[in-house]
């Protein structure tokens, strides 16, 4: 059934206060979608919810206990397909058709395959009018990772990256510290804490005595989010294919830690950190086998922040989703690190990116780059 533009324009509304509610979750509901809902009667809005984290009521609930009685016969809006299947939860649409609730607008459907339309179709079948698509791009904006897991049964891949306007990330030593300012370092411990996983290689940890773990003094965020981001740090794993980091070395100090190597585990492992074997082709750890694991232990979105040939690796092997690229206004010189570690002989060659934003960070630029599309014949 068509909408009035009347109605359409009152859908984007409240969606768009949904989608709102769903981002106050951007840091704490690993491995769960981000989700918020409002419920909304006669013109007011009755009942807010989001969610918080896994294994806590869902963005519905809490929308429908603000509501209370006065959730029957109104209009529930929520950024993804209420959930018709029972996990750490009840079902959603349950609890919405329980609540007597006479119409729900949902962003989108939720492409996990235990809901994939049931929570909509649930509804229909108790009288529920419903409406899908309200936003759904500002939706799958916020589950990038969510989607691409459940799409495509491996999480986002962002790589951070940071270098001179000259495009070096270190000098010949190695020194690194410390290319870009306090905003830009303040913005990429935003970007661990929203991960899932942060990954970097042994080059990286023995180099810098890189421990990559999520500083709350830094996120300059306020203290509600700095409490859920804490709350739920990512696991930080370390692609060690030879065992060469030393047990000793801050990186194990800072937290549980998974290590994935091509090597036979050696019996100090053994109560080190979990260790994952994947060998790929010359020696190196799969990088596509190590993605195709994390995403079946829930992983949704990685953060890549690794040296040149790690970073380079994921690059060529077209596992790369999102570049994260903070720019210093300062040369290294020639002799300095470059940025990838990716050989190149023709201008053809040359992989595209698509500019998503560039925006001033600090003394800093940060750039957001996709790989763009192949070019249609």
């Amino acid at each position: 059934m068509s909408l009035s533009p009347e109605q359409a324009v009152l859908d984007a509304h409240y969606m768009a206060r949904a989608l709102e509610l769903a981002r106050k979750g951007w840091y704490s509901t690993h491995p769960n979608p981000r989700v918020g809902c409002v419920i909304v009667r006669d013109g007011q809005v009755v009942g807010e919810g989001w969610h918080v984290r896994a294994g806590e009521p869902h963005a519905e609930v809490h929308a429908l206990r603000a509501a209370g009685e006065q959730a029957r016969g109104a209009t529930a809006y929520v950024t993804l397909e209420p959930c018709s299947h029972h996990g750490r939860t009840p079902p959603c649409a349950d609890a919405l058709v329980n609540a007597g609730v006479a119409r729900v607008v949902a962003a989108m459907q939720d492409p996990n395959p235990e809901v994939a339309g049931r929570g909509l179709q649930r509804l229909a079948q108790a009288g529920i009018a419903t409406h899908s698509g309200v936003l759904e791009g500002e939706a799958r904006a916020i589950n990038q990772g969510f989607l691409k897991r459940m799409e495509h049964g491996l999480p986002y891949v962002r790589v951070k990256l940071a270098m001179s306007l000259d495009g070096r990330t270190a000098m010949a030593s190695g020194e690194s510290q410390w290319i870009t300012g306090p905003a830009a370092r303040s913005a990429v411990q935003r970007l661990r804490a929203e991960s899932s996983v942060v990954l970097t290689g042994a080059d990286t940890v023995l180099a810098d005595g890189a421990r990559l773990n999520v500083r709350a003094a830094e996120l300059g965020l306020d203290p509600e989010q700095t409490a859920l981001a804490m709350s739920r740090p990512p696991l930080r794993v370390l692609i060690d294919g030879r065992l060469r980091v030393p047990l000793d070395a801050p990186f194990f100090k800072a937290g549980p830690a998974l290590v994935a190597t091509c090597a036979a585990v050696e019996e100090q492992y053994a109560n080190g950190p979990e260790c994952l074997i994947v060998p790929g082709p010359d020696g190196q750890v799969d990088l596509r086998c190590l993605l195709l694991e994390l995403a079946a232990r829930g992983v949704n979105e990685v953060l890549v922040e690794a040296g040149p040939r790690l970073a380079g690796a994921f690059a060529q092997q077209g596992l790369v989703d999102e570049y994260q690229i903070f720019i210093a206004g300062k040369f290294l010189g020639s002799s300095a690190r470059p940025l990838l570690d990716w050989p190149l002989a023709q201008m053809r060659e040359a992989p595209l990116l698509k500019i998503i934003e560039m925006r001033a960070v600090g003394d800093d630029w940060r750039v957001t780059a996709i790989p763009a599309p192949p070019a249609s014949v």
